[in-house]
């Protein structure tokens, strides 16, 4: 297989620095903000929920529309724009002294909704059997960013304060347009992509495929009980164990470090082995164990440390399960759809947790939101144990060219004859077959005889 081009090397680490400055700014409140909030005029818990999960609102409610959007005006304004809106909210967040200016601040950060059309811009940027490999890198870059946030996030709040943070996150913003401007390429042709790009006429087959609303429903109780979690852990750290708040990376650094030196293995043997339901299902078992033991041991520090390693390997295990997953059940031509659907779904899911988290702990203590994950959790097991087992398929873009309705028949039945290709559709229009393969079996060297320039 061919190596990625400079021009796709050069989008693939653009487009990630693109997008891990902006979602470095967005998770560096987290470990912070409900500490800081409890300084805002008009605070309860359950308003500084809002202000933490609101922006998952907002970005659940436009990302598929701004990716729209690019469609029609191209990619680099709506990304621009996008970061433009996010700055302006950091800087409303930032100035802000009252819950309801940070939720107005924190609204607005999200409504700047680029993921969609990042997405796009690197499928305009990239060969169809590289993109794979931009999109991965894309997605290793935002799992850095959150974990960077951990640590970076309590240190600058030692330095600056919250509001601070805010101010560093609209910087960020500004820089994310710099390099958009002058690092990430212009694509020579923007045209809809059916394995990012989001086709509205899909949907409802996306959500009635009961095998994705499954993984759905699961995103969205992660990022629930994740945004829950840090409404609560901060204020335990700093009142109950008594760590000052710039010091609350010296727990979250090695939490981290063991969390990732843990799932390495399991990441690999789940696709090697075949075992990825096992391995779903141990993951939420995991989660929900953490949750149940940090309400039990919550006032040990050493317990609530050993509770974080565990939360987090599941947590961090089932981030990278859930999109192959999705990848794996979803037909050829609708990848893009559900992995919109998808996406929507976590981010709806942040939302909805900082809402529990804050009404829970305002109504019955800290330790409430522990529990409440724990049933979160618990209900989630259920779906994801009677889930079918997935299968072990990979999608695969292949360019055929310009072809006709009658060729592209022909291709059909001539690549399902190739070994290791379990599915193929090839759209006429878009000059791309798509295909599901097992890996394992995949005879390349045919396969490629299809193959256009």
């Amino acid at each position: 297989m061919d190596r990625m081009t400079v021009g796709e090397r050069r989008a693939a680490f653009s487009l990630s620095a693109v997008f891990s400055v902006r979602m470095l700014g967005l998770f560096m409140i987290m470990p912070t903000f409900a500490l800081y909030a409890e300084e805002l005029k008009g605070y309860t818990a359950l308003l500084a929920g809002l202000a933490i999960g609101i922006y998952g609102l907002t970005q659940a409610l436009l990302q598929i529309p701004m990716g729209m959007l690019s469609d029609r005006i191209g990619r680099k304004p709506v990304i621009i724009g996008g970061l433009l809106i996010f700055a302006i909210g950091s800087v409303v967040a930032a100035m802000a002294d009252s819950m309801y200016g940070v939720i107005i601040g924190r609204a607005l950060q999200g409504t700047g909704a680029i993921a969609s059309a990042i997405m796009a811009l690197a499928a305009d940027l990239t060969r169809e059997d590289q993109r794979m490999k931009v999109m991965a890198t894309i997605g290793m870059s935002i799992g850095v960013s959150f974990a960077l946030a951990l640590i970076v996030g309590p240190i600058l709040h030692g330095w600056f304060g919250v509001s601070g943070i805010f101010w560093v996150t609209a910087g960020l913003a500004l820089l994310a347009i710099l390099l958009v401007i002058f690092r990430v390429p212009k694509p020579v042709l923007s045209r809809f992509h059916r394995d990012t790009n989001v086709d509205p006429g899909l949907f409802k087959k996306a959500l009635s495929n009961g095998e994705l609303l499954r993984l759905d429903f699961g995103v969205l109780i992660l990022h629930m009980i994740m945004t829950a979690t840090f409404m609560v852990i901060p204020l335990i750290l700093k009142k109950q164990m008594g760590l000052a708040a710039e010091d609350h990376w010296h727990v979250y650094l090695p939490v981290l470090i063991l969390s990732v030196v843990l799932i390495l293995p399991l990441v690999i043997q789940a696709e090697k082995k075949r075992i990825m339901k096992p391995i779903l299902v141990g993951a939420v078992f995991g989660l929900g164990l953490a949750c149940a033991g940090m309400y039990s041991w919550h006032q040990s520090l050493p317990a609530l440390v050993l509770m974080l390693v565990l939360f987090f390997t599941a947590f961090n295990l089932l981030e990278a399960s859930l999109p192959s997953l999705v990848s794996k059940i979803a037909p050829a031509t609708h990848k893009g759809t559900a992995m919109g659907a998808f996406s929507s779904s976590q981010f709806f899911g942040a939302f909805l947790g900082g809402l529990m988290g804050g009404w829970l702990s305002q109504e019955y203590g800290l330790a409430s939101v522990f529990i409440g994950n724990a049933i979160l959790a618990g209900v989630w097991l259920v779906l994801a144990y009677t889930m079918k087992e997935p299968s072990y398929l990979s999608s695969y873009l292949l360019r055929v060219g310009e072809v006709d309705t009658k060729r592209a028949e022909d291709l059909v039945n001539q690549l399902s004859e190739v070994t290791g290709v379990e599915e193929a559709v090839v759209i006429p229009e878009d000059g791309v077959a798509y295909l599901k393969v097992d890996k394992k079996a995949l005879d390349r060297d045919a396969l490629m005889a299809f193959s256009s320039p």
